[in-house]
């Protein structure tokens, strides 16, 4: 009968001191392992090559590092690359490196697949098929880090958990891979440098708050009446627009961290003076930026990008109500790897 081996990165340090102590070695082993593990990536116990022989042979019986794979990796002419992560057990995710001249940004994924049902992603059509585990969000950031040394001659600079997933439904699991990329035992990156983004779960940002996270929170908005949202986003019927609101002025009482509003305007749904009026309201009671983000079609004739009128209607109003705003042109469309188009086409 095979023995289910435990993955040795859900062990923390500690626990990996005392393996070793009960196992009649010494415990700063377990420090050189965890250091093999996380600082380092190692991906086999072979790896390993400042501990013994025997004592990897010890590791390999009684222990996996359930290591991601970057199964497929796409670049696109603007320099943006796409990976199919597949993880050990055989499910894929994807994450994109995103570059501009002074930066590269890491998008994450949280899921495979999605627990929600925005209606213009493509990633909310694949059914959330579980959580990934810290280590599993951790191992993308090593892997896009690795490729934006490669092909950009500097580490990777920010990331965005804007993949695959809403990172609040993997509460636990998204703070402890964010703990282990910014400890100094692991990457070492400033919290500042790292932006979760959800849908808006009004309980989850009040958690986030009530735990002091030092990271930046940004939120999928696209409209600021709830007849027009829960008609882009069906889920937030149970999550009004009150509910959001009170839940951001909390996170900015304790926290004093500027939110960014991420909006998508499309053709006859939010591209009205109605809209408009309502985003700039919005944008009054915490403070805030907003991204304006340019569509990415996902097959289908109801949401159609907005005219550049439009977008620049908006950038008016809200400048001109003294708001920061910006046009995000969309990367990586040619390999699908733009916002809302992560959907494993090739897995």
């Amino acid at each position: 009968m095979e023995i289910h081996k435990k993955d040795i990165r859900s062990l923390s340090k500690d626990q990996l001191r005392e393996f070793f102590t009960a196992n009649g070695d010494q415990a700063f082993r377990g420090n050189q392992v965890y250091e093999w593990l996380w600082s380092k990536g190692a991906h086999s116990f072979d790896d390993m090559t400042n501990v013994a022989k025997t004592t990897r042979a010890m590791l390999e019986e009684n222990f996996v590092i359930n290591h991601i794979k970057v199964d497929q990796m796409q670049r696109s002419s603007d320099g943006t690359v796409k990976n199919a992560v597949r993880l050990h057990d055989g499910l894929v995710v994807e994450s994109v490196l995103i570059p501009t001249i002074t930066r590269t940004t890491a998008c994450v994924s949280s899921q495979v697949g999605c627990s929600l049902d925005c209606n213009f992603c493509a990633t909310a059509r694949l059914k959330r098929m579980r959580n990934l585990n810290p280590d599993e969000i951790y191992d993308q950031v090593i892997a896009i880090d690795k490729e934006s040394r490669l092909y950009h001659n500097h580490p990777l600079s920010n990331i965005v958990f804007m993949g695959m997933g809403e990172p609040l439904m993997n509460y636990n699991n998204v703070i402890k891979a964010i703990d282990m990329i910014t400890s100094p035992e692991g990457l070492g990156m400033s919290p500042k440098r790292i932006t979760v983004s959800t849908s808006g779960v009004p309980k989850m940002i009040k958690k986030l708050a009530d735990d002091e996270v030092k990271f930046k929170l940004a939120v999928s908005l696209h409209s600021a009446i709830d007849d027009i949202r829960s008609r882009i986003m069906p889920f937030s019927k149970n999550f009004p627009l009150a509910d959001l609101r009170e839940s951001l002025e909390y996170w900015y009482s304790k926290t004093r961290s500027k939110i960014t509003y991420e909006y998508v305007v499309w053709k006859d749904i939010n591209d009205n003076k109605a809209s408009i009026d309502a985003l700039v309201k919005f944008c009054k009671y915490v403070p805030c930026k907003v991204n304006l983000i340019e569509y990415n079609p996902i097959d289908d004739g109801e949401f159609q990008q907005a005219s550049e009128e439009s977008i620049m209607a908006y950038i008016k109003a809200l400048e001109a109500n003294g708001i920061v705003a910006k046009v995000r042109r969309s990367r990586g469309k040619d390999i699908d790897a733009a916002c809302g188009q992560l959907a494993n086409k090739e897995a």
